[in-house]
């Protein structure tokens, strides 16, 4: 019987790679997030105070983007955008467009929801007293749906941290292509791969609880 012996020391050599590569992760996901609102929010915008003529094309990106795997559109991006004379991202901007576009899709629909669930009380409370159409988004309408999309909002972001180690598929360092060099290299399978998923794990976990204290902070406010 073939038995295996840990050895820890290649993970303590190496853990100012995973370090890097920990940031890079999670770098890329905040990044893709914050873009990624901007298109939710300019997408679902367009779907439900826009023209059917506004409205259809979001339809077809949101659809498009959320029944193609992941993965496929990464490589699309990355090699397909070459093809068509688009050369000027480099494999890190190439996976945070792509995944920028990923989150954009289902952030479109989160706020859609967020604004059809804003009370219509509150429209007709800042019509009363006077407020400009722009103004009633301002002030009204944005405060209260981002209050209620924050759960999927923080969602969004944990799912898209743990995303990124498709990341490695095209080469680029975070933690996924860091355990599989180091497994490469050293033929630690066990605490290669043990390392990438406790990590994992830890920082969904942190992030997941710092997130819940934000919402329970905007909970209360009234």
């Amino acid at each position: 019987m073939i038995q295996y012996y840990f050895d820890w020391g290649v993970i303590w050599r190496s853990w100012d790679k995973f370090a890097a590569a920990l940031g890079l992760g999670l770098t890329l996901a905040v990044v893709s997030l914050a873009i990624g609102t901007v298109i939710g929010l300019a997408g679902a915008m367009a779907r439900v105070y826009g023209s059917r003529w506004v409205a259809w094309p979001v339809w077809l990106y949101v659809e498009f983007i959320r029944n193609v795997p992941l993965l496929l559109l990464v490589f699309f991006i990355y090699f397909g955008l070459p093809e068509f004379g688009i050369y000027f991202l480099d494999k890190t901007q190439s996976f945070v467009l792509t995944l920028s576009l990923y989150a954009g899709a289902y952030m479109t629909e989160v706020f859609r929801g967020g604004l059809a669930s804003v009370p219509r009380q509150y429209m007709e409370a800042a019509k009363a007293i006077g407020m400009r159409p722009w103004q009633r988004q301002r002030y009204v309408v944005l405060p209260v749906m981002f209050r209620i999309t924050l759960p999927a909002v923080s969602n969004n972001l944990i799912s898209l941290f743990k995303d990124t180690s498709l990341a490695a598929a095209i080469a680029i360092p975070e933690l996924t292509f860091v355990a599989r060099q180091i497994n490469a290299n050293t033929f630690r399978v066990m605490e290669a791969w043990l390392t990438a998923s406790a990590l994992y794990l830890v920082t969904c976990y942190v992030i997941a609880m710092l997130l819940r204290l934000v919402e329970r902070r905007y909970a209360s406010i009234r």
